[in-house]
């Protein structure tokens, strides 16, 4: 990222879908866990703070240690940081060890070779660099096809520092072993490189537990997400994992992450939490502030339309006055860019929207546009 963009460089985009052909669907891959039940799977790291890394996985033997052992050179761990693991059960399934461990103080810009669980392969990570230019990786509505593994091809042969990923992840959609397919499917690049997340409706996999005999008790929702992506929401002082915020490039960029299906209203604690997390940035040695969420508050595609309304209006003002610059979505299974707007009119000082929900799903292109 450099200083941000003119708006003259951009341009409004309505529709287009109609003119594109997409290629058949592609079937979903399954990928297995073919080593030792100590050995760990589904490795990811994120982002906590100006100098952490929490470091993600998952072990089926549920004695294994949650330890990290680290250092700049390959097989020489100068460094151990010890967290915790939880478990999880979904009707019948019941997850492994869901190990969380947070490393550092780490240098940034710098290369570090680690193990999980003081057992199987070594890992290397690369943190993000100390200033700009920073590079972002932003995709949406992933899952676990043939379109997912060509994504995942490409984003691999490009240099990076940190993924993005605003929603729809494994398309699970309460069948829990496709989590575990999909978490394997993305280690390669997810232990690599920061993936920092926020949830999507097909996150949600609402859950009533039988038996429970108090019909009033409300169903559990995103129980498998929340387990497995942890994201540093309290090192912001957001108080739920589907919004928080994170600086890039000693604080040169200010990446918020919204959730979409949070209560966002006028009075809810998610509202709360972005008035304060955007009145607290400078923009003076912050020329970048970028805003992801799930479900577009702009949209010229059939599908999806309006599902976002009432959070734009309760939120859109925020971000406005902030001079939020770009604000990143997904969804809508297609690509869409506008030009800077607010309020449903164009304007120069409003954000510019894109969307960017195609990156591997089994749904079809959203066709149309209104």
């Amino acid at each position: 990222m450099e200083p941000a963009p003119s708006p003259q460089m951009f341009q409004y985009c309505l529709g287009g879908a109609e003119n594109y052909q997409r290629p058949p669907q592609k079937l979903w891959v399954v990928i297995e866990h073919d080593k030792p039940a100590s050995h760990p799977q589904q490795v990811h790291i994120s982002i906590v703070g100006a100098k952490h890394m929490r470091i993600s996985w998952i072990t089926d033997d549920c004695s294994v240690p949650s330890v990290v052992e680290y250092g700049t050179s390959p097989g020489n761990y100068t460094a151990s940081a010890t967290g915790h693991h939880t478990t999880y059960r979904y009707l019948s399934y019941e997850s492994g060890a869901i190990h969380h461990v947070t490393i550092g103080p780490l240098e940034l810009g710098t290369t570090y070779h680690y193990r999980c669980g003081i057992a199987g392969d070594e890992f290397s990570l690369r943190t993000p660099p100390a200033t700009l230019p920073v590079e972002f990786v932003i995709i949406g509505d992933v899952g676990r096809t043939g379109w997912t593994v060509s994504t995942l091809f490409h984003i691999a042969g490009e240099e990076y520092d940190v993924l993005l990923l605003p929603g729809d992840l494994s398309y699970a959609d309460r069948h829990q072993e496709r989590w575990d397919s999909f978490g394997r499917m993305v280690q390669p690049l997810a232990s690599a490189r920061p993936w920092m997340v926020t949830a999507g409706n097909h996150e949600r996999e609402t859950l009533r537990q039988p038996g429970g005999g108090d019909d009033d008790e409300p169903p559990a929702r995103f129980v498998a997400y929340d387990a497995r992506w942890r994201m540093p929401h309290e090192a912001s002082g957001s108080r739920s994992n589907h919004y928080y915020s994170f600086d890039a490039a000693g604080g040169a960029a200010h990446v918020v992450m919204l959730g979409t299906y949070a209560e966002s209203g006028e009075g809810s604690e998610q509202h709360a939490w972005l008035e304060r997390d955007l009145a607290a940035v400078d923009r003076r040695r912050t020329p970048w502030l970028v805003v992801l969420m799930h479900a577009p508050w702009y949209n010229t595609n059939l599908a999806h339309q309006g599902e976002a309304e009432p959070m734009r209006r309760a939120m859109e003002r925020l971000l406005y006055e902030a001079r939020v610059d770009v604000v990143f979505a997904a969804h809508v299974h297609c690509y869409e860019r506008f030009t800077r707007i607010y309020d449903n009119e164009a304007n120069s000082q409003g954000p510019l929207y894109i969307t960017i929900g195609d990156a591997g799903n089994y749904n079809a292109h959203n066709e149309g546009s209104s």
